[in-house]
């Protein structure tokens, strides 16, 4: 750290913050508060996972910058990756220089800790002054003719105590679903971006799907399990057939031919990474369920 710190914050040391600093993020992100209020479910709270950096005016939060650790694969090499995210000034207050006080007492704060940051962004050209580079991603294709198969998968409930121990079980010994791009030992984000949607476990293979199925075309977001299963075993559990798939992920596990097809996701939101990237310069995607 270069210098002293003014705005880095703890949601344990001021019980009143998280409230002070939704009034903020509920502008810029409304849709975050009831994901961040989800209650007791899978994986640490959002106090307990993020590091939020805030410039006050007075009691007002008036820009906020949060910071994640990610325990990402990469390459075959497990790397701590500081994830940025919820970046957000209040209307008013912008064009003041607020937001490059607070990023860059954050880029202070991880100099010493991350080699690598990422962060994902409407509005890349924001963050190229800061070091950051836009990467592009991709989703993966392949044809998988197959006739309907049985029904092997079951929808997982979070609030059943004995579903939720059985996916903190897998996540805490799950391997990478890419060797690629991938993550290993994380429960908080996989929550948050998992955890309403649909997980479906299939008993005999020990594995959760994040899964869709759009006609007989198939989704493939995140498989979790110690080893990962087969894309032949999962569809054999599908009772429909089967005749695309897509992974949203690089499949260098999977054993498939697979077309890499540039993608954006949400059609919107650009990966931008600082420091070393070492799947950059080939097709990847970062697993949905470790984006921040």
């Amino acid at each position: 750290m270069t210098g002293q710190r003014r705005f880095r914050r703890s949601y344990r040391d001021d019980p009143d913050l998280f409230e002070r600093l939704f009034d903020l993020i509920d502008i810029a992100f409304p849709y975050l508060r009831p994901m961040a209020t989800r209650g007791p479910g899978l994986g640490p709270s959002w106090e307990a996972q993020s590091t939020p950096f805030v410039r006050f005016h007075g009691d007002l939060a008036i820009t906020h910058v949060g910071l994640l650790e990610i325990p990402f694969v990469l390459m075959g090499r497990q790397v701590m990756v500081g994830g940025i995210h919820a970046v957000c000034t209040r209307p008013e207050y912008r064009r003041r220089g607020y937001f490059r006080q607070v990023m860059t007492e954050v880029l202070d704060d991880c100099e010493q800790r991350y080699e690598t940051l990422l962060l994902y962004t409407a509005q890349p050209e924001l963050y190229e002054p800061f070091g950051f580079r836009e990467l592009g991603e991709h989703l993966f294709m392949t044809l998988w003719p197959a006739a309907g198969g049985r029904e092997g998968f079951r929808q997982l409930n979070l609030n059943e105590p004995s579903d939720l121990r059985l996916a903190e079980r897998l996540l805490a010994a799950r391997e990478p679903v890419s060797n690629t791009v991938g993550v290993v030992h994380e429960a908080g984000l996989f929550g948050f971006n998992e955890g309403k949607r649909p997980l479906h476990y299939a008993e005999d293979l020990e594995v959760i799907v994040c899964l869709e199925l759009d006609g007989s075309r198939l989704k493939l977001f995140d498989v979790v399990g110690a080893p990962v299963c087969s894309l032949a075993d999962m569809i054999e559990r599908i009772p429909r057939p089967i005749d695309r798939v897509e992974f949203y992920f690089s499949p260098d596990r999977f054993g498939v031919a697979a077309r890499a097809v540039p993608h954006l996701v949400d059609g919107d939101s650009h990966l931008m990474v600082r420091g070393p990237f070492a799947a950059e310069g080939q097709p990847f995607m970062i697993p949905r369920s470790a984006r921040c």
